[in-house]
């Protein structure tokens, strides 16, 4: 009997009648994560649907080094998470390796760790994990693990979202969702305009959009490598991911998304360390690149070992030839975006087995030189990170998929400050940045296209306007991270502490248009504004103070 009651009750959520709240949010990444505590601050009914049972997205897998700009843009929850980092790294006991005075940066402990602000923007994985849990615990929202059905799981009635389904059958109705999924995967069904890939240039009068082959001069291949499977024999046809050309001129657009990697934590520390193994199927042929940059003089910079405390690295790629498999994430007729969820953990699984073999070729490989080996062999993965994951971070480092295009697209216009901002729902401070997109023949070399690093004179705007459709599209839809941006726009808003800030404003805009049935498009902003000042949010170039 207890038996069959048992199967019963885990049978009920296939079965199970939709569950109503005032919010949804889907995607359980930081930003759903934030998105779904403001929810319940505003005492909101609030559920977060997460497609993976591990949540944080890419600040609890290996994104420990923040990618920040300014301590300035911080503000409600994404600042109250950085202190909790902050004050957590004050404790003498979670120094488990060495002493905080050897540790690095001349002695004043880990890199960010900023005594005047008293914020930290450097932090291990498992950190932001247990403080991500501490805050929903604390404002008790319900997560629920459920992968959206992507193709019949947004119902509609009209112009708004009824409910979501999940691939198990559940429902999940709401007055309003928050996609806060980093693929953008409601904006489909819902309706929304959105486009992948590069813009050309014209489409908003940008400078550093679309192709980008004399741009891309930093992370770039050294010169001379032969881009024949047999060196000077055409006949033999190009290496495994080189196209014969960019595919266009300079600043015209195309389909291709700039590369994805994990960010992987490594550590020397020998007591703490994994080796890594031989990769089962592991096939050289996957790595004649790096064989071929070696020989052509490249002797470093094949990762990053970029501290973290306890002697962790957040580990991005760093090179020409590094932890990006540049072109893995996207074909002629599909990227990403379009994949289901097990293509996604397919795909996914790609990259992971070549970095696992980049770093077993460094430390093994006949080819790599006996000094390079000896200094990646000195690396592992952490016994105390991601211990259900054979310590391989859950999160892939998704750059970029779907984006929403919105009666209002951010550009490097407004990135530059050159064009004003309207109704600001928070601040970014990044350099816009776009990773290598392809590799291609020029000049009968192989080389890489697409890096491009433009500065910013400092922290700028994001509108409202830029988290809701097109009027006239969805009405009850917000989307802080598949944003209303132009590709290279979207590369300085992408990072994880903005996507904190503008998924806060989107909950709290939620909370006004419930009040006063409205469409997200009508909210009005003179009630916005005062909320997001009032929750601590910056939103203005005023609020630029560092040590605040």
């Amino acid at each position: 009997m207890k038996n069959i009651l048992l199967a019963l009750a885990l049978a009920l959520p296939l079965c199970a009648a939709e569950t109503q709240h005032d919010i949804v949010v889907y995607g359980g990444t930081s930003g759903g994560i934030i998105a779904a505590i403001q929810a319940a601050k505003s005492e909101r009914s609030v559920v977060l649907v997460s497609p993976t049972a591990y949540l944080g997205g890419l600040t609890t897998s290996g994104l420990g080094w923040t990618d920040l700009g300014s301590d300035s843009i911080l503000g409600g929850l994404s600042r109250d998470f950085y202190t909790r980092v902050y004050h957590y790294y004050q404790k003498p006991e979670v120094w488990k390796w060495e002493k905080r005075a050897n540790f690095a940066n001349k002695g004043q402990g880990p890199p960010a760790l900023n005594p005047k602000t008293q914020l930290a923007s450097v932090f291990e994985s498992s950190v932001a994990t247990a403080i991500f849990n501490d805050m929903l615990k604390e404002y008790g929202v319900t997560v629920v693990t459920a992968r959206l059905d992507l193709k019949n799981g947004v119902v509609m009635d009209g112009q708004r979202i009824k409910k979501i389904r999940t691939e198990d059958g559940r429902e999940f109705a709401g007055k309003i969702f928050i996609d806060a999924s980093y693929e953008g995967d409601l904006l489909p069904g819902a309706g929304v305009s959105f486009t992948t890939g590069r813009e050309s240039n014209a489409t908003y009068n940008e400078t550093v959009s679309g192709i980008q082959s004399k741009r891309a001069v930093k992370n770039q291949l050294p010169d001379g490598i032969d881009p024949y499977i047999k060196p000077g024999d055409p006949s033999s046809g190009l290496l495994p991911g080189v196209n014969p050309d960019a595919g266009g001129k300079d600043g015209e657009g195309d389909h291709r998304l700039q590369s994805y990697c994990f960010r992987m934590c490594l550590t020397d520390v020998p007591g703490n360390r994994v080796a890594f193994e031989k990769p089962e199927g592991y096939d050289e042929a996957d790595y004649e690149l790096l064989f071929r940059a070696i020989e052509a003089g490249q002797s470093r910079d094949f990762t990053k070992f970029s501290l973290m405390p306890n002697r962790k690295t957040d580990s991005n790629n760093a090179s020409g030839i590094s932890n990006n498999p540049i072109g893995l994430n996207y074909g002629k007729d599909w990227d990403w975006s379009t994949l289901n969820h097990d293509e996604r953990l397919a795909l996914a699984k790609k990259h992971e087995h070549w970095q696992r073999g980049l770093m077993w070729t460094l430390q093994n490989h006949p080819r790599v030189p006996e000094k390079i080996r000896e200094e990646y062999s000195k690396w592992g993965l952490p016994k105390d990170e991601f211990t259900d994951n054979n310590h391989w971070p859950h999160q892939l480092y998704v750059r970029e998929a779907r984006r929403m295009v919105s009666d209002f697209v951010m550009t490097e216009h407004h990135c530059l400050r050159k064009q004003a901002v309207p109704e600001s729902i928070g601040l970014a401070a990044y350099t816009m940045d776009s990773h290598n997109v392809q590799r291609h023949v020029k000049n009968g070399m192989v080389k890489n296209e697409g890096d491009v690093q433009l500065g910013i004179p400092g922290p700028y705007p994001v509108s409202y306007r830029a988290i809701v459709p097109k009027k006239g599209e969805c009405e009850n839809l917000l989307v802080p991270w598949s944003l209303s941006a132009s590709h290279m726009a979207f590369g300085s808003i992408r990072m994880e502490p903005v996507f904190m800030i503008l998924s806060q404003s989107a909950a709290t805009a939620a909370d006004i248009a419930i009040d006063r049935g409205l469409a997200v498009q009508d909210v009005p902003y003179d009630e916005l504004e005062p909320r997001l000042l009032a929750d601590g949010q910056k939103l203005s170039l005023a609020d630029d103070h560092p040590d605040q």
